[in-house]
């Protein structure tokens, strides 16, 4: 029997995952996994963590007590956000990318000077953390200072942390706002510090720093701090951490997650050179999406409406969330294809002719997904549905009115769910992952693989290259 040495638990907002992990020759080997119903409406999250713990105990047939433990959650309502910044296109877009990229659940963006109905939004909102940014350094202050002075008195009437993350110039002016209200206020690099420079990566780590503290204190929620020693992640965050160590190893990479209520996408990559000096407005090189009208069974009927014919809204009578008929797959299946289709093209960039002095120009506005090498397929519908593979070639297209992954872009199928698990692991234990997605898809597609070490040593070639022409000039 194959030892676990690596326990992860992902606390679902309905269901709990446990899955254990061997370490051996410098990678992590797959032993066994759990599930059992997510138990905070009980008042206590390790009554679901321990059934699912049993559950895995049972597959592998042994105990794993005492086992290093990595959680990440979406319980609890999941990481609930406003985020206040000074202009749309800049610091409020780059505030919502990095909120987004943390993991959290945006329920607010505005842009300028907050009114009464601004504010009033965001008391009824109560969101666990509030973000405020605007301006590049040293640029504007008067209005991002209004804005704290907005924000402060409801802050501290909800309890809830404040985050700045604007011009550096202007944090005197919030710093005091907030202590005046007796605001906790925590401080991150501007992320929008110059005009197009997107430094959202600083945020991303004081967001997931903040996550852990209010995660442990939500109601039923307690036993996360005996679980575990180490720092817990918003699921999402850690399936964007596990593309990014995807992506590190094997080449660009477009994640999808379809679920009963949302589907997320994540990208990794910087997009093609063709399309570099086209772009309009800077996109960080991992991004996150949330479609929150794109679900294959709490928003099924959104899709059907929206995207489909009479055809398939006759058919919602067969809906279940866990398809057992014939009839009832390949109405997931269509409900799947839709949410792809639909929530890649959101993510994806496009060209955009825009008319300057001198003339009609071409531009890129959003993500260039032309250079992504793999697609994936993680989370719980799409693994599922026969023919998921075959979805996710429908988006690889590449360029049209989207920026999409060219035709000859590898897919894969995520079906133990695996990428948010070594996603977490991935925070302490970064090159054993990347060894582990290397091993992974070695198996499950040996011609991508080998195609992606060529590509990633040509590329180090090159780079000694230009450096040895650089020392010698």
């Amino acid at each position: 029997m194959a030892s676990v040495d690596i326990l992860t638990i992902e606390v679902g907002s309905t269901i709990t995952k446990v899955n254990g992990f061997r370490r051996a020759d410098g990678r992590l080997e797959h032993v066994a996994q759990g599930f059992a119903p997510t138990s905070v409406a009980q008042g206590d999250v390790g009554i679901g963590v321990d059934a699912a713990i049993a559950d895995l105990e049972q597959a592998y047939g042994g105990s794993v007590a005492g086992v290093t433990t990595y959680v990440n959650s979406s319980a609890a309502g999941g990481l609930r956000m406003t985020v206040h910044g000074l202009t749309v296109s800049m610091t409020a877009r780059a505030a919502r990318e990095a909120s987004l990229g943390a993991g959290a659940i945006v329920q607010q963006v505005t842009a300028g000077a907050l009114d009464e109905d601004d504010v009033e939004d965001v008391r009824e909102l109560a969101p666990n953390i509030i973000l405020l940014a605007g301006g590049v350094d040293h640029g504007e202050k008067k209005v991002v200072v209004d804005n704290a002075r907005a924000l402060a008195p409801v802050a501290a009437e909800l309890g809830v942390p404040v985050i700045y993350a604007g011009n550096s110039a202007a944090r005197r002016g919030v710093t005091r706002a907030f202590d005046e209200h007796g605001v906790e206020l925590l401080l991150a690099d501007n992320v929008f510090p110059a005009v197009d420079v997107l430094d959202v990566e600083p945020l991303r780590v004081l967001i997931h720093e903040v996550f852990n503290r209010h995660i442990t204190r939500a109601a039923g929620m307690g036993r996360f701090a005996e679980i575990t020693d180490r720092g817990i992640l918003p699921t999402p965050g850690a399936v964007l951490r596990g593309a990014e160590l995807f992506a590190a190893e094997l080449g660009d990479v477009l994640v999808v997650d379809v679920g009963g209520a949302t589907t997320d996408i994540h990208s990794v990559t910087e997009g093609s050179l063709e399309y570099a000096g086209k772009v309009l407005d800077p996109e960080p090189r991992a991004k996150r999406t949330v479609e929150g009208d794109l679900g294959v069974y709490v928003n099924a009927r959104n899709v059907v409406e929206a995207y489909g014919d009479e055809t398939w809204a006759a058919r919602l009578d067969d809906l279940e969330a866990m398809p057992a008929t014939d009839r009832q797959r390949e109405l997931t299946r269509w409900l799947c294809a839709t949410a792809v289709q639909v929530g890649v093209r959101r993510h994806a960039g496009s060209l955009t002719d825009i008319y300057t002095p001198t003339g009609k120009k071409q531009v890129v506005r959003g993500k260039d997904l032309t250079a992504v090498r793999w697609v994936v397929a993680t989370g719980g519908a799409l693994t599922r549905v026969e023919g998921s593979a075959e979805v996710l070639r429908s988006v690889c297209t590449g360029p049209g009115a989207h920026l999409l992954p060219e035709s000859t872009a590898r897919v894969l199928v995520d079906r133990d769910y695996l990428f948010s698990a070594l996603g977490t692991i991935g925070e302490e234990l970064p090159d054993e992952v990347r060894a582990t997605f290397r091993a992974w898809v070695e198996q499950a597609d040996p011609e991508g693989a080998a195609a992606s070490r060529h590509t990633a040593e040509t590329d180090v070639d090159a780079e000694d290259a230009d450096r040895t022409a650089e020392e010698q000039a």
